[in-house]
C-alpha cells in the first residue's frame, strides 16, 4: 500500500456526503486506503459513512487521538491527513509522488478557502506565505508525512490543540516541509460562524501564545 489517507470525524453528517465523493475518487486497491476514525459522532456520522461503503474506526476523541489512531491502523507508506471539511486538488496523491521522487520527507498542500468573505483569499494568500517561511503547516493544508518518519518521532502530540503545530516542529528538526503549489480547499465554515476579524486575531494570538509556552489545554478552552 502506498498512502494511506487518514480522515478524522466528529459530526460531519453535512459533509460527509461530499467527502465521500473525493474519498471513492482516492481510493484504490493496493495503493490508496481510506481511514475514517470517529470521536463520538453524535449525527448518525458513523452510520452514514458505513452506508457509503467506508469502514470506521472509532477512538477518544480528539484530532491527534483519532489520527494516531488512523496512522497505527495504516498501510501505506505515506500517511495523508484529510480534516472532514477540507478537499484535495486534482492530482493530488500524483503530486506527492514527484514529491517524494525529489526527496521529500514531509509535506502540505497551498490553501485555497471556500466562503462568501472578500477576506477569504487574502487570508490564504497569507497563510500560504507564512507556512512557506515557517515551516509550519496546518491541518487544513493536508500534511503528508513517511509513515515511518511519522512513528519514529512518535505521531502527534497528545494535546486538544495544536497538534499540527507540534507536529511540523518536530519534522522540521528533520527536514523542511515540501510545500505544494497545488492547492487543497477548505470550508470557511469556522471564520464565518464567529466573524473573520476576530477569528484571524484569535487564531493569531493563540499561535503566539503557544510558542512562548502556554499550555495547549489552555489554549483549547479559549479557542472553544
Amino acid at each position: 500500500m502506498q498512502y494511506s489517507v487518514v480522515v478524522p470525524l466528529l459530526n460531519e453528517r453535512e459533509q460527509l456526503p461530499e467527502l465521500a465523493v473525493q474519498l471513492r475518487e482516492l481510493q484504490t486497491p493496493g495503493s490508496c486506503e481510506i481511514i475514517l476514525v470517529d470521536g463520538g459522532s453524535s449525527d448518525n456520522s458513523v452510520e452514514i459513512a458505513t452506508a457509503a461503503g467506508f469502514p470506521v474506526i472509532v477512538s477518544e476523541r480528539g484530532r491527534a487521538a483519532q489520527m494516531n489512531a488512523g496512522a497505527a491502523a495504516a498501510c501505506g507508506h505515506w500517511l495523508l491527513f484529510l480534516h472532514a471539511d477540507t478537499r484535495l486538488p486534482r492530482g493530488a496523491l500524483d503530486a506527492i509522488a514527484a514529491a517524494a521522487l525529489q526527496g521529500a520527507q514531509w509535506g502540505r498542500f497551498d490553501i485555497r478557502i471556500r466562503g462568501d468573505s472578500v477576506w477569504f483569499p487574502l487570508i490564504a494568500t497569507l497563510i500560504n506565505w507564512r507556512s512557506r517561511l515557517s515551516g509550519i503547516a496546518t491541518g487544513d493544508q493536508a500534511i503528508f508525512v513517511r509513515r515511518a518518519l511519522f512513528e519514529r518521532l512518535g505521531s502527534y502530540a497528545r494535546q486538544p490543540l495544536m497538534e499540527d503545530i507540534e507536529l511540523s516542529r518536530r519534522l522540521l528538526k528533520v527536514a523542511r516541509p515540501f510545500c505544494l503549489h497545488q492547492r487543497s480547499t477548505t470550508s470557511g465554515r469556522r471564520w464565518q460562524k464567529f466573524g473573520v476579524l476576530r477569528t484571524v486575531l484569535l487564531m493569531w494570538r493563540l499561535r503566539f501564545d503557544y510558542w512562548r509556552g502556554v499550555p495547549a489545554a489552555s489554549l483549547a478552552k479559549r479557542y472553544e
